[in-house]
């Protein structure tokens, strides 16, 4: 089966690339407000300006030092010492100082109070998830969800530590949480949660649910790499029939993920195969606009079987009518079906359609979910009524593939 892109990056990136923000930004307003000199000494408040402004140099490690200067000053009153605290803090973090950065992080933690303790608790369980000690990192995680605090870097942190236990499990329901509650909210899941959620059910075998989250994603987030996943397991899946493997390369060419010079062929193949010349010159027409046709030591192939379908199509628009009327005499519906999905791949869409409906209400089929399918596909190339195809899509029931199709193509249409 093929897997998700990677959901979650190393966390000790992560953390610097999103370090402190709180206490940067308060370490560098301390430094620059038009007050400070009013509130502090000059010897606790010149080394904590020079600090700021190495740390907007991008000199961390010498913002550091100058942030333990002022630190070394004596007598500091309890204002001086939180102006500290956040300077050492900030310029510690962007140092990579991990325990430097811990016990300045903890002494601003027990000086502030409201939302803030919230987002320094956070950047405390960063920091300890960087020194791996990922007990203490979800002890702080805890409090910071404790006091209000559930950014997305909380979401990201929490993922990674249960994921460093191995706790797949927990990472599922959390996700599974996040993402109900948006869709009961009227508002669209974050792919963050998504992802998260499908990664953890992929790993716990989770299998109905993974592709569930993965329909999801194409509905939500309709990427090139979940259309990859789902439609790469798709083919794999128990009891999927082999005569839909050309519904298969046909959502990849909807998708925009047919883009390999055989898949191409294949496509165009089939469709003759199947009686389809009209489907096969617009899959070879779009294989020599995309380049993957026509080129290199194939292109002469290639021409052949584009000489070869359009051949076809101009003897199968000759022949139709005839066929429409002997398929109207027939007892069942097969034949009315073949030939107005036909009609259809070939532009005309409203007879087309028109017999189809007729195939399916004689009845008789010998796969009227398939039927129900191709009707499903061809209003929706009609395009007078979305609603009506997307129901008649819907209707589609089945284990072999077929309603996995027809709900799909509800997706890549919208």
């Amino acid at each position: 089966m093929k897997h998700l892109p990677a959901l979650l990056p190393s966390f000790p990136l992560t953390w610097r690339r999103l370090a402190a923000p709180a206490v940067l930004v308060a370490a560098m307003a301390s430094a620059y407000a038009p007050g400070v000199q009013a509130q502090v000494r000059a010897e606790v408040g010149k080394p904590l300006q020079q600090a700021g402004e190495l740390l907007r140099a991008g000199k961390a490690k010498e913002a550091l030092a100058k942030a333990r200067e002022a630190d070394a000053v004596g007598g500091k009153t309890p204002a001086e010492q939180l102006l500290v605290d956040r300077m050492k803090a900030a310029a510690a973090q962007r140092a990579g100082d991990f325990g430097a950065a811990i016990g300045a992080l903890e002494s601003v933690y027990d000086k502030v109070g409201g939302a803030e303790k919230g987002q320094i608790a956070e950047q405390l369980a960063s920091a300890y998830a960087q020194t791996r000690n990922n007990a203490k990192a979800t002890e702080w995680l805890n409090k910071a969800i404790a006091a209000g605090n559930n950014s997305a870097t909380i979401k990201q942190l929490q993922a990674f530590l249960q994921s460093s236990s191995g706790d797949y499990a927990a990472i599922a329901r959390d996700a599974q949480a996040a993402v109900s509650a948006a869709e009961q909210a009227g508002r669209r899941p974050e792919e963050g949660d998504l992802l998260r959620l499908a990664d953890a059910q992929q790993r716990t075998g989770a299998s109905a649910g993974y592709i569930g989250t993965l329909e999801k994603l194409l509905a939500y987030y309709p990427k090139k790499d979940y259309w990859n996943a789902y439609l790469g397991r798709l083919p794999r899946k128990a009891g999927f029939a082999d005569r839909l493997a050309v519904d298969v390369l046909r959502l990849r060419l909807a998708s925009g993920t047919l883009s390999k010079t055989e898949d191409f062929m294949e496509l165009a193949q089939l469709s003759l195969q199947a009686g389809l010349p009209g489907e096969a010159v617009r899959v070879i027409d779009q294989g020599y606009k995309a380049n993957a046709l026509g080129t290199g030591p194939e292109a002469a192939r290639h021409q052949r079987l584009r000489d070869l379908a359009q051949k076809q199509l101009a003897e199968s628009k000759a022949g139709i009518a005839a066929k429409a009327t002997e398929a109207a005499a027939e007892k069942t519906g097969d034949e009315s079906v073949k030939v107005g999905y036909t009609m259809v791949t070939q532009g005309d869409v409203d007879a087309g359609i028109k017999l189809i409906e007729q195939g399916i209400a004689k009845g008789g089929l010998k796969r009227p979910e398939d039927a129900k399918l191709r009707l499903g596909m061809a209003l929706l190339q009609q395009g007078k009524s979305r609603d009506r195809a997307v129901k008649t899509l819907r209707s589609v029931s089945g284990a072999d593939g077929a309603a996995e199709i027809a709900r799909l193509w509800t997706v890549v249409s919208n």
